[in-house]
């Protein structure tokens, strides 16, 4: 038996972190064996880097940045996403390689084609995708309202002007055209309630019985 590995992507605000807590706790109540986690982050070596990676002051080029998110994952994924899928449970992650392409390639570096095509040669590498990515779309304004209106200390992203995250925006509806397949878009705007209800229905058909029939990450 093999898991099924679900990413969460979207900009800063559109509410990740809620969503995947909700779907977390709906596919437990129904009996699957379910893993949480989240990017930059992790494993512990991957959550040392995001320290480096969203709040160290000291500027790093895009494709050190690129270079340290893909270190990152690469922990991530050898000591907690592949063993959890090879154990068949569910995986859910709170953003992935899309994060990566859409934040360094799209926001910072404006679409620039050779760091697009140097972050997806380190996503190649790799050699793990997501079975299906839950993309949460929100206007960057709403974002933003959201990202204020919750405090705390803010990373280097959200720290980023409005044209960055309008980049942001604009990124992330490139990936979702250009894979339909797997990227699957959520409207974000709505209360968490009916975002989360929309969610299920399109996790709801890739659950089969009381397990996951497709092959692990890697295979």
């Amino acid at each position: 038996m093999s898991g099924l590995f679900i990413t969460f992507e979207g900009g800063e605000g559109a509410g990740k972190s809620t969503q995947t807590r909700l779907l977390h706790a709906a596919l437990l109540a129904a009996g699957h064996k379910v893993l949480l986690t989240r990017e930059p982050g992790g494993s512990p070596g991957a959550e040392a880097l995001r320290e480096l990676i969203l709040f160290n002051e000291a500027p790093l080029s895009l494709r050190a940045q690129a270079l340290a998110h893909m270190a990152a994952r690469a922990d991530h994924l050898d000591s907690v996403i592949l063993p959890a899928l090879s154990r068949g449970e569910i995986v859910i992650c709170d953003r992935f390689h899309d994060s990566t392409l859409v934040y360094q390639g799209y926001g910072l570096a404006r679409g620039d084609t050779s760091t697009l095509a140097f972050i997806q040669s380190l996503r190649a590498l790799l050699a793990c995708e997501p079975d299906l990515t839950l993309m949460l779309e929100i206007p960057p304004a709403i974002g933003a309202a959201r990202v204020a209106a919750r405090g705390g200390r803010l990373d280097r992203y959200e720290q980023e002007q409005e044209a960055f995250h309008t980049r942001i925006a604009e990124g992330f509806a490139l990936v979702a055209q250009q894979d339909p397949d797997r990227v699957k878009r959520v409207d974000a705007s709505q209360t968490p309630e009916e975002v989360a209800a929309g969610i299920m229905a399109i996790v709801a058909p890739r659950l089969i019985g009381s397990h996951i029939d497709t092959p692990p990450c890697g295979s």
